[in-house]
Formats: structure tokens, C-alpha cells, sequence
């Protein structure tokens, strides 16, 4: 099991201002379709463990670097990794890639709190936390 993932998604014409560049707020979505397909990837979702785990991942700190500009029709690569699992702390790294030509668009990471559905800080189920650790230290099954 790598400790990262990658997905692809393509810059909408309604993501982008009059010059054809992406609105720098649009990342924050890309990071999200990234870490979501890498959990989806580990075997993992959010409505499952929300339905029937009553734990909610929420982000509480988010931040974006930019390097160059996403343009309209550029086909993206996110690249998302689990940086770390400390209690209900979880923290994952992107890198937003043009996929035409390797070039580093952006780079950020997100910090997130596991919460009840009262937004207390709570434990991920034992079976979550286990595979995430397992994709934290990159060990292959």
C-alpha cells in the first residue's frame, strides 16, 4: 500500500477568471477530491464512517502554496499523501501537477480533527486508524 494517491481532474471554464486562469480558491476543492479518492483508495469514505461510525473529519487548518497557474482545460494531477495520525489529528500534503508536463502548480497540506457528530474531538474506529497508519508508513500488503 503506497502512502499517497493520485487522481486526475480537468480546470472547469467556471473555475477560472477572464484570463483563463484558475481562481486560487478552487484548490481547496482539488485538495478534498484528492483526499477523498485516496481514502476511497484504502478501502475507506466519509459516508461510511459519518453513517455508521458518528465520526466527522474536520479541516482546521488548510493552507496553499502557489507556483504557477492552473489554466482552463489543463488536465490536473493531485497528488495526496497522509502526512500523519496523532489521536484525532490528521494531517495530509497535496501537490497539484499539470499532467501534460510535470510542472508543479501547487503544494499545500490540511490538518483535520476527528469529531462527533457534537464536534468534540473523538478516536477514529480502531479499523480506520490501523489501515491509516499503514498508509502513513508506506508499507506495501
Amino acid at each position: 500500500m503506497a502512502n499517497f494517491s493520485e487522481t486526475t481532474v480537468r480546470v472547469r471554464y467556471s473555475e477560472t477568471d477572464q484570463m483563463g486562469v484558475a481562481y486560487h480558491g478552487n484548490y481547496f476543492p482539488w485538495f478534498e477530491i484528492g483526499r477523498a479518492e485516496f481514502l476511497r483508495e484504502l478501502g475507506l469514505d466519509y459516508a461510511t464512517l459519518e453513517r455508521e461510525h458518528g465520526c466527522y473529519i474536520v479541516v482546521v487548518d488548510a493552507h496553499c502554496r502557489y507556483k504557477a497557474p492552473a489554466r482552463y482545460d489543463d488536465l490536473l494531477r493531485i497528488r495526496t499523501e497522509m502526512h500523519s495520525l496523532r489521536g484525532p489529528v490528521i494531517k495530509f500534503a497535496y501537490a497539484v501537477l499539470r499532467d501534460a508536463d510535470g510542472t508543479l502548480l501547487a503544494d499545500g497540506d490540511t490538518t483535520h480533527m476527528v469529531t462527533d457528530a457534537g464536534m468534540k474531538p473523538r478516536s477514529l474506529p480502531d479499523a480506520y486508524a490501523r489501515v491509516m497508519e499503514v498508509a502513513i508508513a508506506g508499507v506495501k500488503e
